[in-house]
């Protein structure tokens, strides 16, 4: 992957995870006013598929090339900011319920222990169950991504007949709302191994960056992907449409990816041109991205809190404001903990997986010597 382009998707990433934060924290108590870019929360998840399913590929053709190296890694990459968050979301949105009970009227918080459990396992959307952590709505996106983690893993590490296997029996405890979306991650998968985009003609690369970019905003402006939904779930009926939960806006998101992909398969090719200018800003996107997924796992109940403590004048901007700075200084101080000390968790997990893999070789040496 060359060094512009890796820039590029970096900015990509923060800027996604930002739009997020747009999309949740747009209430009317936190300000009377719409935010602008605040409906594209969702396609901003969609973005987040293709990016993960490029990396993911990138590392394993390149570092994780093996299975101990890459579960360790994917995991302490989940866990390490996953278990803080947990813990948090359940301290904040108690605290803040007590100080500003009407921020929170349409989260739950019953039944602690199931939600803490199913959250812990990545149980929360399996068929057709939805399970909610608590405000930690965003957190649906991470429980996809580890079971898409999982997938591709068994793919690339088990012998191919075996894989199949494994792979169905996988699908089967799914479900269709994970799998439903699958195609989107494993696109960013095809992105990195279709070598041959990066010869195409450089007219082409960038009529696909400035027109996926168009369509991209031209759709979301005419609201081409809530007539979608409404056309699907006229289709399919209400009650079925909303089973699906997060995945129920999937005919959409299909032709978002396709752009996203278009889009990062044009970037790829020109992105060494814009190299000088991506370069100059190499240092802060690199800062700003180390925080993006302490930053999406944590904001909508940092934010919930934050709003609880301050009870601000929803009337201007300034309590939003100050409500997001506090977010955000807050994320940068837990990231530091969590995110930066990854490695910690990766070389723990590291050591208890190869010694499951020595245990197992043991044992088969000594059935083989009976």
């Amino acid at each position: 992957m060359n060094r512009a382009f890796s820039i590029y998707l970096d900015l990509v990433r923060f800027g996604a995870a930002c739009l997020v934060y747009l999309y949740h924290s747009n209430q009317r108590w936190l300000v009377a006013d719409v935010l602008p870019f605040a409906h594209y929360g969702h396609s901003s998840v969609i973005v987040f598929f293709v990016l993960s399913g490029f990396v993911i590929a990138y590392i394993t053709d390149t570092k994780e090339r093996d299975w101990i190296s890459y579960s360790a890694s994917r995991l302490s990459r989940v866990y390490s900011v996953v278990l803080p968050a947990l813990a948090l979301t359940l301290v904040l949105d108690t605290v803040g319920r007590q100080l500003l009970p009407a921020a929170y009227g349409g989260y739950p918080y019953d039944q602690l222990a199931v939600r803490s459990l199913a959250s812990l396992l990545m149980l929360n959307e399996l068929w057709f169950v939805s399970i909610t952590s608590l405000s930690n709505v965003p957190y649906w996106s991470i429980t996809y991504e580890l079971w898409y983690y999982v997938l591709f893993g068994l793919v690339m590490f088990l012998p191919p007949r075996l894989a199949i296997v494994a792979v169905l029996a996988m699908a089967a405890l799914l479900g269709p709302k994970i799998l439903l979306l699958a195609p989107i991650w494993w696109a960013g998968v095809l992105l990195y191994r279709w070598r041959r985009l990066d010869t195409m003609p450089l007219a082409l690369a960038w009529a696909l960056v400035f027109g996926s970019l168009v369509l991209i905003v031209g759709l979301h402006a005419i609201g081409w992907f809530d007539a979608v939904t409404a056309w699907f779930k006229a289709w399919l009926g209400a009650d079925r449409h909303t089973q699906l939960t997060f995945s129920k806006f999937f005919v959409g998101d299909y032709v978002l990816g396709v752009l996203v992909f278009s889009n990062f398969a044009g970037m790829r090719r020109v992105a060494p041109q814009l190299g000088a200018w991506l370069l100059r800003v190499e240092r802060p996107v690199r800062w700003v991205a180390g925080y993006t997924f302490s930053l999406y796992l944590l904001h909508q109940p940092l934010f919930l809190f934050w709003g609880a403590v301050l009870r601000g004048d929803n009337s201007g901007k300034g309590f939003w404001w100050c409500v997001t700075l506090l977010t955000a200084l807050s994320v940068v101080g837990i990231g530091y903990l969590t995110e930066n000390k990854r490695h910690l968790l990766k070389a723990a997990i590291a050591r208890r997986l190869a010694g499951l893999q020595d245990l197992m070789r043991r044992r088969q040496r000594e059935a083989g010597a009976q």
